[in-house]
């Protein structure tokens, strides 16, 4: 071989390499795709497990499963006849299980699926707590500023979407499955949750992921290497905003409010009436009026209108790309608060103009486009006595994590920032780390006719729960470890910044609601099983743990399986403090001004904070992000996109993108005050010091009164006595309305009777009794 064969051989080497690099990334696009396709019917063979009436035989041949792999899917279609699965669950014994009821004459009863011979994980059994470092409640009457009186104007119920687990979770759950065999629930177990699911209308049990263990498991007890959250070496730059009423054309920009045509109220016409009136806008709040819903009758849903609306073409403008990692910015599709982004079609390169909804912030409730500047000019000013740098950003959750960033301490341990989790964990914690409680408790557990609906809503209820938090990288507990600690150590552990994987069993006599969350698929994905005997395996907080084994009306039985110790720290607690100063603030100048439009304003920026506080929280979640954008109709789409709309001239689409390296990822956080805030629907102590002076929660109602939780509230058949001091976690009653009153069916339904029920105490005037 001469020196020219040579070095043409290389050029050819070089090329070959760059082919086979491009087949390598199609290969992983197609096994994503694949990967995204398997776990898309498997949840679509669970759901069809629901139908009571479904045969695993037709879904095998449907879905190309074997039979196994269907009853694997979904236990509850498992044919195998009724003699043999009883013959078998004799023979197997599980410790958990426990005879059901005896069968009504007549009645017929699902298959109970039968564990396969998989030795079950061996858990340590919890004790019962006592709490010893709790006092016990003092019958004296309620200190200086304990009110009972119905204070109007604070904190309303926030509405969080419970997410079903993603593909990230399901790919934690395949890698943990060959080091440890999942948890096998006993007959008890897996009929009586399936009952509990079939009462709410929901689908089957789903199994969450486990610890695995050696080298896999290494990586659950690691954090992201290079990756920390430092405090920002730069202060974030002001856009010039402007607040348009889309329904009456009023426009708010800086001290004045003028009156704009917007034609046909297309993104483009709405953009030229806003620029000619307000020269160098660079977003703009809708206020009212949702144009994105203009035509939504036309579409088959509400995303499929919103998305035509954002990309209806203007001959003016173009949708805004961004550049460097932005650059698939796009458009946001929400039902009701979505973001366009909207550049010059002759300079699509220049600064974007952005179209938002002020739902982002708060209800504006009828107040006009003026008002709700002066809401964000007070909001600005109220945080501004706690950052001196504050920048209102394009929404709450933006603003709130910039906010925090700027708390990160600059001494001490963290100094350095704190670090971020590894990916591994983080979708452990975004698949078992649910969000608040929504629950609609149905007949027979509550009467089918009411005397009374009475709502109870926490104040400002996630700003109670951020005075500890968990810091570094977490201590794994296994069983065993657990087992072999003292009585005391295993109390200081649950009561630690922790997540437990546990093994739980409704005690014989429980009467009264759910304390633990269970696993589900479907749109709700958590219940809360309440059948005495049910056993179930799911993981959660400490808090909540710790409430199971030390309640006031009798301990569960809890089986430790595994878990989190993180170090106890304050990340959040100086970003909690300053965003409670600036509400209670605002609260307070809602209550005295003497002009009613400051009032309102002043109102509307005490919700803005509480948007700041609960959107940032969600923020640092981080779930897998979801990534929208738009592609001209006729060029390729990226890979693994699911289509939302198309016009005649772009095709607007969305796609998981994963977990991205964001230095401010800590679903730690996240996950330790959601559970510390599902304990408070349950239990909560009002103190006077060290001294317990009053009780609330749904444990401290009498069994069979509780109607519905819904995130930080908590709706009753009768009036509580807990007191309520304006301070943040309070019981604030917020509605009643009078019986007899046919029970609610849906979630639709309860919420219809609860503006009802607001209306009537506001007419009233009815105090807490």
């Amino acid at each position: 071989m001469d020196r020219r064969t040579y070095t043409a051989e290389l050029a050819g080497l070089r090329e070959l390499r760059t082919e086979i690099g491009q087949a390598e990334k199609t290969v992983v696009a197609a096994q994503k795709e694949l990967d995204k396709l398997a776990a898309q019917r498997a949840r679509k063979v669970a759901g069809l497990a629901g139908y009571e009436g479904a045969q695993a035989a037709p879904i095998a041949k449907a879905s190309g499963l074997t039979l196994a792999d269907v009853v694997r899917i979904a236990p509850l279609l498992d044919p195998t006849p009724a003699a043999v699965r009883a013959a078998k669950a004799g023979d197997q014994a599980a410790p958990a299980s426990a005879p059901g009821p005896a069968p009504a004459p007549g009645s017929v009863q699902a298959p109970v699926p039968v564990a396969e011979a998989v030795p079950q994980p061996v858990g340590a059994v919890a004790p019962a707590l006592t709490r010893p470092a709790l006092a016990p409640v003092v019958e004296r009457p309620a200190p200086a500023g304990v009110t009972t009186e119905a204070l109007g104007g604070v904190e309303d119920q926030a509405v969080a979407e419970q997410l079903a687990p993603t593909a990230v979770a399901a790919a934690v759950a395949v890698a943990a499955a060959p080091a440890v065999a999942a948890p096998v629930e006993s007959v008890v177990s897996v009929a009586s949750v399936a009952a509990s699911v079939r009462s709410v209308g929901e689908s089957v049990p789903r199994e969450l992921p486990i610890l695995p263990e050696g080298p896999v498991g290494a990586r659950f007890e690691a954090v992201t290497s290079g990756l920390v959250s430092k405090r920002p070496p730069y202060s974030q730059l002001a856009r010039a905003t402007v607040f348009l009423d889309a329904a009456s054309g009023e426009l708010a920009v800086r001290d004045q409010v003028v009156r704009v045509d917007l034609g046909a109220r297309t993104p483009g016409e709405i953009l030229d009436a806003v620029l000619a009136a307000a020269p160098g806008s660079e977003r703009v709040y809708i206020t009212a009026g949702a144009p994105w819903h203009d035509g939504a009758e036309r579409y088959s849903t509400l995303k499929d209108a919103v998305a035509a609306w954002l990309n209806t073409p203007s001959p003016r403008w173009t949708t805004a790309v961004g550049s460097g990692r932005d650059k698939l910015a796009g458009h946001f599709v929400h039902q009701r608060q979505p973001v366009g982004r909207y550049a010059p079609a002759a300079a699509p390169d220049t600064d974007m103009v952005e179209i938002r909804s002020i739902g982002e912030w708060f209800d504006a409730d009828g107040a006009d486009a003026a008002t709700c500047r002066q809401a964000f000019t007070l909001l600005w000013q109220a945080l501004r006595r706690h950052w001196d740098d504050v920048v209102l950003m394009g929404s709450p959750s933006q603003t709130g994590r910039d906010l925090w960033s700027r708390t990160i301490p600059t001494k001490g341990k963290w100094a350095g920032g704190y670090p971020v989790l590894s990916e591994e964990l983080r979708a452990l914690l975004h698949a078992t780390g649910g969000q608040g409680r929504t629950e609609l408790i149905l007949p027979p557990r509550v009467p089918e006719t009411l005397p009374a609906l009475v709502e109870y809503d926490r104040t400002f209820a996630y700003a109670k729960h951020l005075w500890k938090s968990p810091v570094g990288t977490p201590t794994r507990v296994t069983a065993q470890g657990f087992a072999a600690m003292t009585e005391a150590e295993q109390a200081r552990a649950l009561m630690s910044c922790s997540h437990w994987n546990v093994r739980v069993t409704v005690p014989a006599g429980w009467s009264h609601v759910g304390l633990l969350p269970a696993p589900v698929s479907g749109d709700r994905a958590w219940v809360y099983p309440s059948e005495p005997g049910a056993t179930f395996t799911t993981w959660a907080g400490g808090a909540e743990v710790h409430l199971a084994l030390s309640n006031h009306l009798m301990p569960w039985k809890v089986e430790i399986l595994g878990g989190l110790v993180f170090e106890d720290g304050k990340p959040l607690d100086d970003w909690g403090k300053r965003l409670k100063a600036a509400w209670a603030d605002l609260t307070n100048l809602s209550r005295i001004h003497a002009d009613e439009r400051q009032r309102t304003a002043a109102y509307l920026a005490s919700r803005a904070v509480r948007s700041v506080l609960l959107f940032g929280l969600g923020g640092f979640a981080q779930r897998p992000r979801l990534v929208s954008g738009t592609t001209p109709v006729g060029e390729a789409l990226p890979a693994g996109v699911e289509i939302l709309g198309q016009d005649g001239q772009v095709t607007t689409w969305q796609r998981q993108a994963g977990f991205s390296r964001d230095p401010n990822a800590h679903p730690e956080w996240a996950a330790y005050v959601w559970s510390g805030a599902r304990a408070a629907l349950l239990d909560m102590k009002y103190r006077d010091g060290k001294e317990i002076v009053a009780v609330a929660g749904a444990l401290h109602a009498k069994p069979g009164t509780v109607v519905y939780f819904g995130t930080d509230g908590i709706a009753l058949t009768e009036r509580q006595p807990w007191p309520y001091r304006g301070e943040v976690g309070d019981y604030l009653l917020k509605g009643h309305l009078t019986g007899p009153i046919p029970h609610p069916t849906s979630q639709e339904q309860y919420l219809t009777l609860r503006g009802q029920g607001r209306a009537e105490l506001a007419r009233t005037g009815a105090e807490q009794s």
